[in-house]
This record gives C-alpha cells, structure tokens and sequence, in this order.
C-alpha cells in the first residue's frame, strides 16, 4: 500500500500543481501558494529536486504579493534541501536569495546567520574567494562587524587560509555553528581545509630542534633506501 501510494506521489504533485494555477488565475495567491507548498511537503523525501522547485515556486507567490516574510521562509527550505543534496552552487543563490530579503525587512541577526551559512556553502565548493567576498560584502549590514558571527567567521577563514584544521574545527564545533540549522551545522562539522590540514595537523618535528631539522628523517629513509637499492 505505500509503496503505491509512493508511485502516485509524482501524479498526485502535478494535479496540485495545476490546481494553483488556476488559483492564481482566479485571484487567490493564498491558496495557490498553500497548495504548492502542501505539495512540496508531500514530495521532498521522495523527489527534493522537485520539492526545490515546489518551495521556489511558492516562495515566487508570496514575494509577488509582498509578503516577504513567508517567501523567505520557503526559500530557507529550497536552501536548506540544495544543501542536503550537495548542490552547493544552487544553494549558495538561494542562500542569497534569503539573506537579501531579510535586509530588506531589516532582520539583520538573520543575516549574519545567513553569512555564516553563505561562507561553509562556499568553502565546500572550495572557492575561498567568494567566502571571503560575502564576508566583506556583510560589513554594510548594520552591526554585523564587532559581532560574535563577524568574529567566527574571520576566525574561520583565517584558519582555512592557513590550512589549520584545528582552528578551523575549533570554530565550526562552537554553539554558533552547532546550533544553526541541522543541515548546516553538518557542514561545519565536516569542513576540512586545503591538503587536509597536513601542514599544521602533523608536525615533522618537536618544537625544541632548530629549523631545518624537518627534514632529518625523511633524508635518513631516503638514504637508507638508496642504500638498498645499490
């Protein structure tokens, strides 16, 4: 039985779909938005690409009727699925998308959170330059710079340009970042910085020898191996 019901998802989204637009047609975005929103929940763990599309879609009809607030919270769902399905390029638009909104109702504590988001998206498609440029870009919203998230974040992405996972993991594992949406709290977690941290991660040598001092086992292994080969 829910194997079947499942087979008729798929069926049961595009009436829904069409229902809405001829609640649309009809003067009544409230239900039409309802209804595609309805479907998207009916479809997400079944198809998410299509729910992405279902939360866009509704997010479209709430913003045409200025309603902001909802149109940002379905495009938070959009972001939060292109997420889940490491489809970091979408989410990173999405997440523009959102951030942009909440300026315009100035709800600037959710921007900052949404820069956090912004930058772990980037740094998972490994473009520090456009963590780097939300960061800076952020600066114009009020009261971000001198914030705990302003601070994470240089923190951050100090540490991933140095290629320190400890700073980084340092970071990412504090109740700033823990406690964000699940999604991308996992993002945080499982962050790992160009060359997997090598440089900093395993040390060649105790702090106590002198520079140069690196490199003494390794010519000790080659040695002996060029040794053997003779």
């Amino acid at each position: 039985m829910m194997l079947k019901e499942m087979q008729k998802l798929p069926e049961a989204v595009q009436l829904i779909e069409k229902a809405s637009m001829m609640y649309l047609e009809n003067g009544t975005p409230d239900t039409a938005a309802m209804a595609l929103e309805r479907a998207g929940k009916l479809i997400e763990n079944v198809d998410p690409e299509k729910a992405v599309q279902l939360y866009q879609q509704t997010a479209n009809v709430f913003e045409n009727e200025e309603r902001l607030r909802q149109a940002v919270e379905l495009l938070g769902k959009a972001s939060r699925l292109l997420v889940r399905g490491r489809r970091f390029d979408e989410a990173a638009l999405s997440i523009q998308k959102e951030k942009n909104i909440y300026k315009e109702i100035e709800n600037y504590p959710t921007c900052y959170k949404k820069t956090i988001a912004q930058v772990l998206v980037h740094l998972h498609r490994n473009d520090y330059v456009a963590a780097e440029r939300c960061v800076r870009e952020s600066y114009s919203i009020p009261g971000f710079n001198g914030s705990e998230d302003c601070a994470a974040l240089e923190q951050l992405l100090e540490g991933y340009d140095q290629q320190d996972q400890d700073q980084v993991s340092e970071v990412c594992n504090s109740p700033l970042f823990k406690y964000m949406d699940n999604d991308y709290a996992k993002l945080g977690l499982s962050l790992v910085v160009p060359g997997g941290g090598i440089k900093k991660k395993s040390p060649a040598t105790p702090q106590a020898k002198p520079d140069g001092a690196a490199s003494t086992a390794a010519e000790e292994e080659e040695d002996e191996y060029s040794g053997g080969l003779c």
